[in-house]
């Protein structure tokens, strides 16, 4: 790797808008790091993103952001092996058709979309600080705006589980977490900013029902279309100085009320964090 370039760690790039963005950022001439849980098919996306992009400098590294030891683990190697990061892009996401936990026994959208993000940001910010103007990426939906948060019980614990809840609730949680986290670093050199890709045809899809995959495939945009707010975000000069905001379509859109609760996003950072407690150092 190339410590001169930009370099950029994104998650969720095996497939999909990840993948997509990766490319792209790649034939920017920015070096690449991404996570997979399957080795073998990670080294295949490395070759792929190699032989297209002509950037040699991509780099994949083994991380399942359903397990929070992996995260640190994760974060640790990144660490080791990188002074600075330019760009933090969380796009890792999933939507389970029923109720599945994480290997922290965690509510597993809960955990993969909102808390894994959550957790591997906390312990990169210093990388990002280091960079001349670090970027921190958080990708959301548009279903957010039929979400809502219940931090009595954001895992369906006591209340009858309903998987589509469960995905707009983390997707809500992403804009809160940005704008929370673009508060509280301010003064710094780092902004973060989220974005909708749009209804893209992904493995997103892949455990909801039969009418969802069917609209999916029919409606949905491509991967590649889907990823070019996230590498507007990631390289373009004209959102420099643009912190906690929500994109669509490359431009700033009014998200859902409730994202602008900032009782609820510092109530929610506050839960998060005891969530991760036992992670916060590794």
């Amino acid at each position: 790797m190339n410590d001169q370039n930009k370099i950029c760690l994104i998650t969720g790039a095996t497939s999909g808008i990840g993948k997509e963005a990766a490319l792209g950022l790649a034939k920017q001439g920015m070096d690449i790091i991404f996570n997979t849980r399957d080795e073998t098919r990670g080294r295949k996306v490395r070759e792929e993103l190699i032989g297209q992009s002509g950037n040699q400098n991509i780099e994949v590294l083994n991380c399942d952001l359903g397990s929070f030891q992996s995260v640190c683990n994760f974060a640790n190697q990144v660490k080791s092996r990188y002074e600075k990061i330019d760009v933090l892009i969380n796009n890792a996401g999933i939507w389970t058709s029923k109720k599945e936990l994480s290997e922290d026994g965690i509510e597993l959208q809960f955990a993969v979309n909102h808390l894994a993000p959550f957790l591997l940001t906390h312990h990169l910010i210093d990388r990002l600080e280091k960079a001349p103007q670090g970027r921190i990426i958080n990708v959301s939906s548009g279903v957010h705006y039929r979400g809502k948060i219940d931090l009595s019980d954001p895992e369906s614990r006591k209340k009858p589980y309903i998987s589509i809840n469960a995905y707009t609730q983390s997707k809500v949680a992403n804009i809160l977490f940005t704008r929370e986290l673009a508060k509280r670093l301010s003064e710094s050199n780092t902004t973060v900013n989220c974005l909708a890709p749009g209804w893209v045809n992904t493995g997103l899809f892949r455990e909801t029902n039969l009418f969802v995959k069917t609209c999916a495939r029919w409606m949905a945009l491509t991967p590649e279309k889907g990823a070019e707010t996230t590498v507007y975000l990631a390289s373009s000069d004209e959102v420099e100085n643009t912190t906690g905001e929500y994109f669509t379509k490359k431009k700033i859109k009014r998200s859902a009320r409730v994202t602008y609760d900032t009782e609820l996003a510092t109530r929610l950072w506050t839960l998060s964090e005891k969530y991760v407690k036992d992670f916060l150092t590794c």
